[in-house]
């Protein structure tokens, strides 16, 4: 069974060094100027910030399997959007992909957000490979962002 670990911002270092660990890792930025932007202050304080408010808070989790770290994700769920929870980031970390374990974190974050009020579900996707993980999910296309970058929606 998966299990999810709040990250409080008090704890957030090793959260930071991870995601832009994955970030490049997997190709997602892969200039300069986006590494810089991901990994400074302006990015993250805003994260940080938006963790901290009482309303439509975000979260940043650990996806844990027998008391290890296995993944993690990145979210917010917004009550003035009917509930929508959208999933900023969401990985599994290399040594445990392929064998079903993202599926069975999106399980695990779907019961743990459903509990704080989630309805449905969106988030950003382009590369390939992460584009048929959500659509094996049940994520459909539902457009572009204000950036060009396509949405997936699950209701």
């Amino acid at each position: 069974m998966i299990g999810i670990e709040e990250i409080p911002v008090s704890s957030i270092g090793e959260f930071w060094e991870r995601h832009i660990a994955y970030l490049i890792g997997d190709g997602i930025i892969t200039d300069e100027e986006d590494i810089e932007y991901f990994s400074g202050d302006e990015y993250r304080s805003v994260i940080e910030q938006h963790m901290l408010r009482d309303n439509d808070r975000h979260h940043l989790v650990w996806f844990v399997r027998d008391g290890e770290r296995i993944g993690a994700a990145s979210y917010c769920t917004y009550s003035g959007e009917g509930g929508k929870c959208f999933i900023l980031d969401f990985w599994v970390f290399p040594e445990y992909r392929g064998d079903g374990t993202g599926h069975r974190c999106f399980e695990a974050l779907e019961r743990y957000t459903r509990e704080d009020g989630t309805l449905y579900y969106e988030l950003n996707s382009e590369k390939e490979g992460s584009v048929r993980f959500w659509r094996s999910l049940g994520f459909s296309k539902n457009g572009a962002d204000e950036y060009g970058m396509p949405l997936y929606i699950r209701r």
